[in-house]
Formats: C-alpha cells, structure tokens, sequence
C-alpha cells in the first residue's frame, strides 16, 4: 500500500490525482487529493478527493452514484503525482460524459483511434439499428447458428494461415475472427469488460501457482 509519508504534497497540501479507466487505460480526469482524501481512498477503496474550489473534501459519486472502486494508485518518479487505476460506476464527468477529456481538439480522420470497444458500439449500433446492406445486420438477422457458423469457418481459416506460417495471412484472418467473435458476444449479451475481467482472474490465479511451485 502506498504510505502518503513518503509523497510531495505541494504548498497547500495537494497533490495531483490522474483518474484512468481500468478497462479502457483511458484518461477519465484530473483532480487533486490532499493526505486526509488519500487516506479515505485507500481505506474506503472508493475515490475521495479534495475541492480547491469549495475547499472541501468530495468523495465522487456520494450524489450523484457514479463511484471509482480503486484498482490501483501508483506515484510518479518525483511522487509528487498520482496515477488512479479505476473501475467506474457511471459516467466520470459532471457533465455527463465518459470522461472530462472526451472533447477533440486536433481532429481528422489520419488521427482517429481505434479500439476494439468503438467496434463493439458500432457492431451493436447495427443490431438494435438495422442497416440496409450492412454485413453485420445481416449476421444478426440470421441469428446465432449463423454466428456461430462464421466464429468456426474464421477459426479454420486462422489455423490454415497459422500452420501455412503466412504472417499477413494470419493476421488477416485473426482480424476477421475477432469481428465474428464481437458479434457473438453482442448476440449472447457479453460485455469486453467481461471477458477482461475473466481473464484478470486466471492471471491472479496462474501468479499464486507460480507463487507456490517457488516455494517448494
């Protein structure tokens, strides 16, 4: 546990807070945390911070229900700085979106980013929205055995290119497995963050097996 004795509270006793999404390593906020607020945080596990505008102490989410269970809290080199890992209840924002940050500035197609959860929305767009000639409205109409279908044909053709040792190939048809995949998962009701979450258990559980075969 980090122990605030050994952080750089500047001049009136603060200290940056850097709020991260867990799932998405995306920047939620930035906000400020003076020692009593931290020692909230890392007792509560939930985000407190500290109010330089209403010179107060504010835990997030104590009205309006959007709470940050705290995964992580990591200082910088300097520790005059704080990194806050989270798993967010809500939006981050007071103003209602994802994060305080979700306004472009520099803006252009060259510069867009991409993510497996933007895909996600987009596929799941096409389910409640149908689109007129759209693939993956057509994969949703036909229904789960097709789905299902298109997972196996796509993961044939990834251990075809996979043994043929065909990089490109191999990376092509990953990709297009990992689409029919997201589509399964949209059609079943399986959330990215699900299968994160699954996967964080079995890297806790393997650390513990390792753990033990060292001490043996």
């Amino acid at each position: 546990m980090i122990d605030p004795n050994t952080l750089k509270f500047d001049e009136k006793g603060l200290i940056p807070a850097i709020v991260v999404d867990f799932y998405t390593k995306k920047v939620l906020t930035l906000a400020y945390m003076n020692r009593e607020s931290l020692e909230i945080t890392l007792k509560e596990g939930k985000t407190c911070f500290f109010s330089r505008s209403r010179q107060k102490l504010w835990r997030k989410g104590e009205t309006s229900g959007n709470f940050q269970n705290v995964i992580a809290i990591k200082p910088d080199c300097d520790r005059d700085a704080l990194t806050v890992i989270v798993k967010k209840a809500g939006p981050a924002c007071h103003t209602g979106t994802d994060s305080c940050f979700d306004g472009d500035f520099l803006t252009g197609d060259e510069n867009a980013e991409f993510s497996l959860r933007d895909l996600m929305k987009l596929i799941e767009g096409r389910k409640t929205e149908k689109k007129e000639g759209s693939y993956t409205t057509y994969l949703f109409e036909k229904g789960l055995d097709k789905i299902l279908k298109k997972v196996g044909e796509e993961s044939t053709e990834v251990i075809i290119a996979g043994k043929a040792e065909d990089k490109k190939e191999t990376i092509y048809e990953i990709a297009d497995l990992a689409y029919h995949i997201l589509v399964l998962m949209v059609e079943l009701g399986i959330s990215c963050d699900d299968i994160i979450d699954e996967l964080a258990s079995r890297h806790v559980i393997d650390h513990k097996v390792k753990q033990e075969k060292m001490t043996k």
